[in-house]
């Protein structure tokens, strides 16, 4: 049996990124557990001051249909300063059975919609006569990512 796992990403806004990745990968906002009205409420009953915590907050967001990984938004109190020694890798263009034009016209339009988001592009890895296209891109933290 396979051993489940979550991602978790160090923010110093837990709630604006799990709305980013929400958006960049289509999955939702994770609902706090059971009879709790907010993940404030959860996590004041297990003892964290109330006062590090927006009533409105979220801070993890799961696959709609189950199958991707749970991605929890970590608070820390530093701020990020290299490169990412992980990072994620949306296949946004249709894999290489695509055509290359019109994988670059599907990363190209992807990027425009999380610039809009709130990323920013960092790099085009693309070069003539060779048969790929991607975009290297930071959420609105810094952490990397690529469209490929």
């Amino acid at each position: 049996m396979a051993t489940r796992m979550q991602v978790t990403i160090d923010c110093a806004d837990p709630s604006r990124l799990a709305r980013f990745w929400a958006t960049a990968l289509g999955y939702r906002l994770e609902e706090p557990p059971g009879g709790f009205a907010s993940w404030r409420d959860y996590y004041v009953s297990r003892g964290f001051p109330p006062e590090e915590f927006e009533d409105d907050s979220y801070d993890s967001i799961v696959d709609p249909d189950g199958a991707g990984p749970r991605m929890w938004f970590q608070p820390v109190p530093e701020p990020k300063v290299v490169k990412n020694r992980v990072h994620l890798d949306l296949d946004v263009g249709g894999g290489r059975t695509t055509p290359l034009e019109e994988r670059r016209r599907r990363v190209d339009a992807e990027t425009d919609r999380l610039v809009a988001a709130g990323a920013t592009v960092l790099r085009v890895l693309s070069e003539d006569g060779v048969d790929y296209h991607a975009v290297v891109m930071a959420d609105p933290e810094g952490n990397e990512f690529c469209l490929h």
